[in-house]
């Protein structure tokens, strides 16, 4: 059976429902009832709680409070590069931007301008320079970190569609991460200007930033925020927001001598803190 073929039964599903159920599930304090949802979360994927600054399941009054656990002092350092991993998961694509194109899949590609929500002007700065889409499985830690230092210029919220994100559905439906819900995030850096997308999923109840708290819901139109009037800066590693179930994020950086790390493959493994690329 083809990807495209395996995809289909998505366009059929209620996923705004199945979404808004996810997350009143999620965010529920059902005592006992949401102490066996972990456990079973738990044993299914393989989640480690030893790498958890808190790892008694029993004590998470919600899954969403389990779900964006906070990790030990010390299990993710942060590696001396100009760019670090911002998260936990696994390579989707990364490499050079075609003109405005971004790789997704074999047969798969989608403009910059459409990721950023038709924002031709933004997506511009990003003409031939470089990206990466990273997948958070379940299992992963859901924070999401700065890969280097930055300075908050803009965010802007997009409405979409809430596919699943996993490697069959980027393989199956084009387009994916400029069609799923997203919030998009713009700062300026030592290496110019940069974004990180946030991109929604089936069941991905919210995405929250560490400077607004939770975006959606409510779901809606098209919504920004400026903030080149105020002084919001985050350094590298420091924590920039999270996911309530997990997603994906895309990354894009100005054209420029960069180099990701030769270590680096699709599908491969990454850690929060890893070395993701330098400056040539």
């Amino acid at each position: 059976m083809s990807d495209r073929s395996k995809v289909l039964p998505q366009y059929l599903l209620p996923k705004q429902a199945i979404t808004s159920f996810g997350g009143h599930v999620a965010s529920a304090r059902a005592g006992g009832i949401t102490t066996g949802i972990i456990r079973w979360f738990v044993r299914k994927y393989g989640v480690d709680m030893s790498e958890a600054a808190n790892p008694d399941i029993t004590s998470y009054a919600s899954f969403n409070e389990f779900f964006t656990r906070a990790l030990k002092p010390g299990v993710r350092p942060i590696a001396l590069a100009d760019l670090v991993c911002p998260v936990d998961g696994a390579i989707s694509q990364f490499g050079a931007i075609d003109r405005d194109q971004i790789f997704q899949a074999k047969g798969h590609s989608y403009s910059t301008t459409a990721l950023v929500g038709g924002d031709a002007a933004l997506a511009a700065q990003f003409q031939n320079g470089h990206f990466a889409t990273i997948y958070l499985s379940p299992r992963d830690y859901h924070r999401i970190h700065m890969p280097c230092d930055g300075r908050l210029l803009r965010m802007i919220y997009v409405p979409g569609e809430l596919f699943s994100v996993n490697p069959v559905t980027a393989r199956g439906v084009p387009g994916l991460f400029a069609r799923n819900e997203r919030v998009v995030c713009v700062f300026d850096s030592p290496l110019g200007p940069f974004v990180l997308t946030l991109v929604g999923a089936t069941i991905v109840g919210s995405m929250a930033t560490v400077w607004q708290g939770v975006i959606n819901p409510p779901r809606g139109p098209v919504r920004e925020w400026r903030y080149e009037d105020q002084d919001i800066r985050l350094k590298q590693g420091e924590e920039m927001g999270r996911f309530l179930l997990g997603s994906t994020v895309v990354l894009l950086f100005p054209k420029g001598p960069l180099q990701f790390n030769p270590a680096w493959a699709p599908a491969g493994a990454v850690r929060l803190g890893q070395v993701m690329a330098n400056r040539a």
